[in-house]
């Protein structure tokens, strides 16, 4: 795990011993389980400590710094969690974090269930659900102190996904692979019609590992109304801000985690 080691030092994170054991049994169990089933595309060792790993760890940056704190408890939720990514990622370096897991495919929170006991990870809520369905549950709705989704859709519907689940005060962040003005754009009317602020842009620099990525981040500053999420599957059929010819999924250099 030198790669990573050295990437997160780019990023102020001096990663123990411990947790490099973790991140290379988490290496580990997810090359096992993708001979099995399909969790990701990415499976090289040095292109799983960047695209994956010390990708995930950069959501750390765009997080108000009491939320990103070592020390911090911060409710963090990861929409379409994949096979952990970036929820797992952080709450290994920020073990204090409330983090719940939400993807629908099952064979995926099968994977991310065995992953969290094999690591002996705590206070890690793991649901097989909808986004959406999830953000209309008074248990989880405007519950989180910050939301994250990585590699899932565009930007207007990731909103309608997470921000639901975001309280006010708190903050959605989503790496995404630049350039993203034409995604700011489109999303500009979604983000304020669903409680957030205008939408702040983080460059990374983080040569050579990760050279064409950003962080997106969003403060929720308003409930948002009731009628959102609207039912399952409406968001990325009908994205908030859709135009004609501009599909509502986009992947990224990594693979596409779409919730359902």
């Amino acid at each position: 795990m030198d790669v990573l080691a050295r990437g997160a030092a780019q990023l102020g994170i001096q990663l123990t011993e411990r947790e490099l054991a973790l991140f290379q049994r988490y290496y580990e169990l997810l090359s096992e389980a993708n001979r099995r089933v399909n969790l990701t595309a990415i499976t090289g060792y040095m292109e799983t400590q960047t695209k994956h790993f010390l990708d995930s760890l950069t959501c750390l940056l765009a997080l108000p710094p009491e939320l990103a704190a070592p020390g911090a408890e911060t409710r963090l939720a990861d929409v379409g969690s994949g096979a952990g990514f970036p929820g797992v990622p952080l709450k290994i370096v920020r073990p204090g974090f409330h983090v719940t897991l939400i993807e629908s495919v099952r064979k995926k929170t099968d994977f991310l269930r065995t992953l969290v006991a094999a690591l002996g990870l705590e206070h890690v809520t793991i649901l097989t659900a909808r986004a959406e369905d999830v953000g209309r549950d008074p248990s989880h709705r405007e519950r989180y102190d910050a939301v994250v989704a990585r590699a899932v859709a565009r930007l207007d519907v990731l909103a309608e996904y997470c921000l639901p689940l975001c309280r006010v005060g708190g903050v959605f962040v989503a790496p995404k692979k630049a350039p993203v003005v034409e995604e700011l754009a489109l999303a500009a009317g979604a983000l304020k019609e669903l409680g957030g602020a205008e939408a702040r842009v983080l460059e990374l620099q983080l040569a050579p590992y990760l050279t064409d990525r950003v962080l997106v981040s969003v403060e929720k500053v308003r409930p948002t109304p009731e009628r959102y999420p609207r039912r399952a599957g409406i968001p990325a059929k009908r994205p908030l801000g859709s135009r004609a010819g501009v599909p509502a999924v986009q992947g990224t250099a990594e693979d596409v985690e779409v919730p359902g």
